[in-house]
């Protein structure tokens, strides 16, 4: 009978995905383990093997497409003996989303509206109701949304199966300025987040043919959503301290230069190269350890305390950012640390993450430092209750023991979840960041 391939969940929290590339054509004999299809998240392109033996009967999805659903079928295999045509008549007739290409040109018009376009509806229209009587029929992560960000869900037109209302109508909703839900509950949510213009509004702003509409790709509106969650949701507050560099600069330098040679294809290079990074990353680890009471994340029913220090890095990559996590850290050498840390950066860049790769973590670091930027603060990227934005080292004077010096100085500021870390407990975790800093001999043992 025929084989049914699904659209496979590479992550926990995983709804939807990209089907970017097909690596197999109709008529190819197939074995268990090979690789049939290149699959793309938010953060990272994954590769889908077959777990059957069999000949690509029907590929039910094209290449390009968008927003395919978990467990669709996106291909039919036909056993060995079995007609070929007889398996492909076996897959879902629904039909696929529309390829990336024609999604693509669907949000937002390249032109400005003239002034007198119909408003933006409120919600994108279905053939089906979301709702019967008083029960409204969403997906779990479409509830969230629109709770978090104070909408009357049972407002908002489903596109998804049935009618039923999915991540897109409620994000759909809020960018056309949906109504709020007038419940008390919502209404200090409603309060802090005002809705901006919708997009006819602001395109009606600009003079026609200044400009491109260029749609968001999924990683962007995963970062754009979590950032509005965390800040309307995570109780923020922040305090900055200066650290000395001179100290870490010294010792980084003279275990840079008793690197041991290791031979290469181009020839042999030092064993390792630490950077500033490599030691921000491993002095957070250490103050996470020594104030256990902060390495913490916050739940409704209770307290996550974490025993190791899993640190997320945030890496810039093209569209957007994500942080890699080197996990247990503090038990971890510097060596280990600075070239775990080059490989997860070249795979992030390359989108060749493994979701458990830069899921989870127990805090992050972020350094604009190597930019010039002298301070800033960073946002929480949930379950996490801190993250440390790291600062330029850059030369100032200071006061010593009564007189002036020059010394190389970094501002570092932490941003912590006051539900989870409070004001002096936040205090005394920068002050264990301070000291590893300042005391960098202490990392080396």
């Amino acid at each position: 009978m025929p084989i049914k391939i699904t659209m496979p969940a590479l992550s926990p929290t995983m709804e939807e995905g990209n089907l970017s590339k097909w690596l197999v054509k109709e008529g190819d004999k197939v074995s268990s383990g090979d690789v049939i299809a290149e699959i793309e998240t938010d953060k990272a392109t994954m590769e889908v093997e077959a777990v059957d033996e069999g000949v690509v009967a029907k590929l039910m999805v094209p290449a390009g497409t968008e927003g395919v659903k978990v467990n669709a079928v996106i291909a039919i295999l036909a056993e060995e003996g079995e007609d070929v045509a007889e398996a492909a008549k076996g897959g879902d007739t629904a039909p696929a989303p529309a390829p990336a290409q024609a999604q693509a040109a669907t949000p937002a018009p390249v032109a400005a509206p003239k002034a007198e376009a119909a408003p933006v509806a409120a919600a994108p229209v279905a053939s089906a109701p979301a709702s019967t009587g008083n029960r409204v029929f969403a997906s779990p992560l479409a509830r969230r949304i629109a709770k978090d960000a104070g909408l009357d869900i049972a407002g908002v037109t489903g596109t998804g199966p049935r009618g039923r209302i999915i991540q897109k109508d409620v994000e759909k909703a809020l960018s056309s300025g949906a109504t709020k839900a007038p419940t008390a509950a919502q209404a200090p949510v409603a309060a802090a987040a005002p809705q901006g213009m919708s997009d006819e509004t602001v395109l009606k702003l600009f003079e026609e043919g200044s400009y491109d509409v260029v749609p968001h790709d999924g990683m962007r509106k995963v970062i754009a959503r979590r950032l509005m969650e965390s800040k309307l949701t995570v109780p923020h507050f922040y305090l900055t301290i200066d650290c000395n560099l001179d100290a870490l600069l010294a010792l980084r330098s003279e275990i840079n230069a008793s690197a041991p040679l290791v031979k290469t294809e181009k020839g042999e290079v030092p064993a390792y190269k630490l950077s500033v990074n490599d030691m921000i990353i491993k002095a957070t680890a250490l103050s996470l350890r020594d104030v256990p009471d902060a390495n913490v994340s916050w739940t409704d029913s209770g307290m996550i305390v974490h025993k190791q220090s899993d640190v997320g890095v945030a890496v810039s990559i093209p569209g957007g950012l994500i942080t890699p996590i080197v996990r247990n850290a503090e038990i971890k050498t510097l060596s280990v640390i600075s070239n775990e840390m080059k490989d997860l950066a070249k795979r992030a860049r390359d989108r060749k993450l493994k979701p458990e790769e830069y899921q989870g973590g127990t805090t992050s670091v972020s350094n604009l430092g190597m930019f010039g930027v002298k301070d800033f603060a960073a946002i929480i990227n949930p379950p996490h209750a801190t993250i440390f934005a790291v600062g330029a080292g850059e030369e100032r004077a200071i006061v010593k023991n009564g007189k002036v010096k020059v010394a190389t100085v970094m501002s570092v500021t932490l941003s912590t979840d006051h539900r989870a870390v409070d004001g002096a407990l936040a205090a005394e975790l920068a002050q264990a960041f301070k000291r590893h800093i300042e005391n960098p001999m202490g990392m080396l043992v």
